[in-house]
């Protein structure tokens, strides 16, 4: 099964400002674009940089290209039958705007056919969504129509939380 997703939010902001935010990616407390209150945190090996592992929760990636402040490319290594990337780019529009774009690429294969739409890309779109809340609140202070989860995804949340309760790594996006 082929996946192409986006998720973009046009921000009231320069380019620098945009892309100084993805340059915090899972510095822990510095972090300001990781919906990390509500999500498992990301986290990788070493700084940001290209060939720095990690993920987030059971979602594994490498870091396979890196211009900081503009662009961070993510080469999936799990969960199993993930085969692609995701990648954020800081698009500028005009001096005072800049898109935040997100683009997940992939390819799915045995049981990930079948957990990708069922409950990962769910509870995927709801992560990048309050991400990008994240982000429009950093560069104006404010977040003009905030992200909400669907009773879908509090409910996978709600499994989630109960199998992450019974067992390491079962659980979390």
């Amino acid at each position: 099964m082929g996946v192409y997703n986006v998720h973009e939010r046009l921000l009231a902001a320069e380019e620098s400002a945009v892309g100084a935010l993805v340059d915090t990616l899972a510095s822990g407390d510095g972090d300001r674009l990781w919906p990390g209150r509500h999500w498992s945190p990301m986290a990788f090996d070493r700084p940001l940089a290209v060939g720095a592992v990690g993920g987030h929760g059971p979602v594994r990636y490498t870091v396979s290209g890196y211009a900081p402040g503009r662009w961070i490319r993510f080469e999936f290594t799990g969960p199993r039958g993930f085969h692609g990337f995701h990648e954020l780019a800081v698009l500028p529009v005009d001096p005072e705007h800049t898109l935040l774009h997100h683009t997940l690429a992939m390819s799915t294969s045995g049981l990930a056919r079948i957990t990708w739409p069922l409950a990962w890309r769910p509870m995927h779109d709801a992560c990048l969504e309050d991400g990008l809340d994240r982000a429009e609140l950093a560069c104006t202070g404010t977040v003009a129509r905030p992200a909400r989860w669907s009773p879908y995804v509090r409910l996978l949340r709600s499994l989630a939380a109960r199998a992450t309760r019974h067992g390491p790594g079962t659980a979390g996006l």
